[in-house]
């Protein structure tokens, strides 16, 4: 009898553990995972005073609107370029492609980056980088722009490729300047709100 009180005790305490922890917050798992992260504190790039009031990111309600299909033009044997930091460091990339889409009525093109530190990582060297700027620059959304992570896995045989812009996020120097973060290129400017996807950080 004794036994069993124990284990009952024990269950109890475990269940309500279980239920006094917050779930995280988000409406999408993409959400749930940079939130977890931002949590994180061996992992988030928040500074201290920030971490301690965190609680989520703002994010644009998801619309599927800004879910699309974009054409890959390859560039072959592109040279590696610096581009612009935010600090003094430098940064190389190389134009891995442009991308054609419509978005709203409207066709756009962007340039697909990929960097040399990923080239050189057996780990990364299959990422691609996309780095955007559009009509809510500077206001809902960071004025340096914002990123989306892709894969050349991620490219068809098609040469297309999915763009989700409901899955973006804010480079880290957005949280804390003693970051260094690509700076988005002029030429990748979306001229429409994007309102999906990450906005501005309230600190």
């Amino acid at each position: 009898m004794k036994k069993i009180f124990i284990l009952l005790t024990i269950f109890s305490l475990i269940s309500c553990n279980s239920q006094g922890k917050k779930p995280i917050p988000g409406v999408t798992e993409y959400q749930k995972n940079l939130n977890m992260q931002f949590k994180d504190a061996s992992r988030s790039p928040l500074k201290k005073r920030d971490l301690k009031k965190f609680e989520k990111l703002d994010f644009f309600k998801v619309d599927s609107s800004f879910v699309t299909v974009a054409n890959l033009q390859k560039i072959e044997n592109a040279p590696l370029f610096k581009m612009a930091t935010t600090t003094d460091r430098t940064a190389f990339y190389k134009e891995y492609g442009n991308l054609l889409f419509m978005l709203k009525g409207k066709e756009f093109q962007l340039t697909l980056y990929q960097s040399q530190e990923d080239l050189e990582n057996e780990d990364t060297k299959d990422l691609l980088f996309l780095p955007f700027t559009d009509n809510t620059s500077g206001n809902e959304s960071y004025g340096a722009g914002r990123y989306m992570n892709l894969s050349i896995n991620d490219i068809t045989k098609d040469n297309t490729i999915v763009l989700n812009f409901n899955n973006t996020y804010n480079p880290y120097c957005a949280y804390n300047e003693l970051f260094s973060c690509p700076l988005t290129p002029r030429k990748n400017h979306i001229d429409i709100a994007v309102k999906a996807g990450i906005k501005t950080f309230k600190k």
